[in-house]
């Protein structure tokens, strides 16, 4: 048997890059003896990378932030780092197409894939670092707890707002055709004309959505605490301009 000094200075001689052969002359300690402390020496902890700081493409990243808002998660990994969840329904195959582009462009480089569920489409990307992307994960669910933007995000949002209400929308929005008769000459016609809903249980985030609308001019009517009308023509017209039906 051998002391720990006598391991110690044997392994330190072979950090040096000395052969294990040289190590064994000069020490008098064979080399399966010296192979077999090697094997149990603990490898060095595995440094995190560093965060990647802001998204590498700002609106993007708004689009990606409303679909987070809407239909999106955070969760951990049990040993280490983050997952990042958005659910999309397959019956909108081109948003889900978005989405892992939005993730890919707001951080290059990242893996993203997508899980079939039923009826819908998990599209899931993992990194150490997405809650500093959306400090809004926190536990619990959202319309159960304050939900706020950071300076730095609502910066962002004010840059591309159409981004954010598009995100918004597809998540948690539609475009609809309504459509009602009138008697014209004795006559009843039926007229319909196109509307968007967008529907959240989170007041904060309807206080998003609908303060995001004032800024590009949009008109909208609240329906009730968790929904939100744009029925007018003039801003329907520019929602079908920004946003669009979702496909």
């Amino acid at each position: 048997m051998y002391d720990i000094s006598t391991r110690k200075r044997a392994l330190a001689l072979v950090a040096q890059a000395r052969s294990l052969n040289s190590v064994s002359q000069e020490t008098g300690i064979s080399r399966a003896a010296i192979r077999s402390w090697q094997s149990r020496i603990e490898p060095l902890p595995r440094m995190a990378p560093p965060d990647p700081g802001p998204p590498a493409d700002e609106a993007a990243y708004a689009y990606l932030l409303g679909l987070y808002l809407g239909d999106g998660c955070i969760s951990p990994h049990p040993r280490g780092g983050y997952y990042l969840r958005i659910a999309c329904a397959d019956a909108w195959p081109g948003l889900i197409d978005q989405c892992c582009d939005a993730i890919k462009k707001a951080r290059p480089g990242i893996g993203v894939y997508r899980l079939q569920k039923e009826g819908y489409t998990m599209v899931t990307s993992y990194n150490r670092h997405w809650p500093s992307l959306f400090p809004q994960h926190s536990p619990g669910k959202k319309h159960e707890r304050s939900i706020a933007l950071e300076p730095w995000q609502q910066a962002i949002v004010d840059a591309h707002p159409w981004e954010f209400i598009r995100g918004l929308i597809h998540s948690d929005g539609c475009r609809v055709t309504n459509w009602t008769t009138r008697l014209v000459g004795g006559e009843q016609k039926r007229y319909e004309y196109p509307r968007y809903f967008f529907t959240n249980l989170s007041t904060d985030i309807v206080q998003l959505f609908t303060d995001t609308l004032d800024k590009v001019g949009v008109d909208w009517k609240q329906a009730n605490s968790r929904n939100i009308s744009v029925a007018r023509k003039a801003s329907v017209a520019l929602m079908d301009a920004h946003v669009g039906p979702k496909y």
